[in-house]
Parts: C-alpha cells; sequence; structure tokens
C-alpha cells in the first residue's frame, strides 16, 4: 500500500464535471449532517472499479475548534470516514455488493502523510481490489490535497443487516 503512484492522476481530474453532488450522493449513502465528509463524486471508471471524491474543507468543520485549537487538523478517522463514503457510494450506487447498505469492515496499512487543514480540498481516489458479492469488497484509497498523498490504506466493507438495525 505504500505506493507512491497514484490511483488516478489528480492532473487528469475534471473537478468541474461532477457526476454526483450531495444530494445525489444521498442517494446511496446513509450519513448525514456532521458525518457526510463528501461534497461530490467526480470521476467513475466501472471497468477498473475506481472512484474518485472529494470533500472541500471549511472552518466550519465539527473538529476545527478542538482538534488542535489553533492549529486545526483533520483527525484521521475522518480522512478514513471519507474515504469509506467514497467506496461505499461507488459499492452501492453500482450495486457491486448486492446489499441494502454497506458497513465499515476493517482497514488494514493505514498511512497518514501529511495534514489536512480548513481551506483545502481532499480528494480521495479508491480502487476495488476484490469483490466477493453478498460477502464483502475490498478496496484501496488515497486522499491527496493537490498532488500530496496525504493518507492511504486499504479499506474493507461489508453487508450490514438492515432489518436488525433500529431507528435512531
Amino acid at each position: 500500500m505504500a505506493s507512491k503512484e497514484f490511483i488516478v492522476d489528480p492532473d487528469q481530474l475534471d473537478f468541474d464535471n461532477v457526476i454526483a453532488d450531495i444530494e445525489e450522493i444521498r442517494k446511496y449513502n446513509p450519513q448525514r449532517f456532521e458525518m457526510e465528509q463528501l461534497t461530490a463524486i467526480v470521476h467513475v471508471d466501472l471497468d477498473q472499479i475506481i472512484c474518485v471524491g472529494f470533500k472541500d474543507i471549511t472552518d466550519s468543520e465539527v473538529w476545527v475548534r478542538g482538534h488542535m485549537p489553533g492549529m486545526p487538523i483533520m483527525p484521521g478517522i475522518f480522512m478514513c470516514e471519507a474515504a469509506a463514503q467514497v467506496c461505499s457510494y461507488v459499492t452501492q450506487r453500482y450495486d457491486l455488493l448486492g446489499a441494502q447498505m454497506v458497513g465499515f469492515g476493517g482497514m488494514e496499512d493505514v498511512r497518514f502523510r501529511g495534514v489536512v487543514v480548513p481551506g483545502d480540498r481532499l480528494v480521495i481516489a479508491c480502487q476495488g481490489t476484490k469483490v466477493r458479492r453478498g460477502r464483502m469488497i475490498v478496496c484501496r484509497f488515497q486522499g491527496l490535497v493537490e498532488d500530496r498523498i496525504v493518507v492511504d490504506a486499504g479499506i474493507k466493507g461489508i453487508p450490514l443487516p438492515v432489518n436488525n438495525l433500529v431507528d435512531g
């Protein structure tokens, strides 16, 4: 996972060509309010199971005031959540797993390589590496700010038993 090669060359992405805005993302991802960590999806390649989305980081993010006061840096768990949401979007939008809802199944080889601060655009590229329909999807992802990889890891998604979940 420590590869320095990009999943998608950031210079080839067209951020003006939004494939899915937040309203479209909400059709496939259940996160709302403070837990929504995507602004838009800008690239999908189903042949390689690649999806790219981004989050524009603002001063009003839930973590800015307290992480760290006077030096706000995006917590790594929020970077990983943004990646999980990109992976979830492509999985659900294109029914790769065959599940009503996909949930977090684990992460491997997580590496934080830089910081993300208000004013940054965190670009998340994910690529499916293994799909066991009905069981699990495995992806690798990279988070970039400009042309720098700030986080990379492997992530697993599993079907959630929606019928057993309680409304909140």
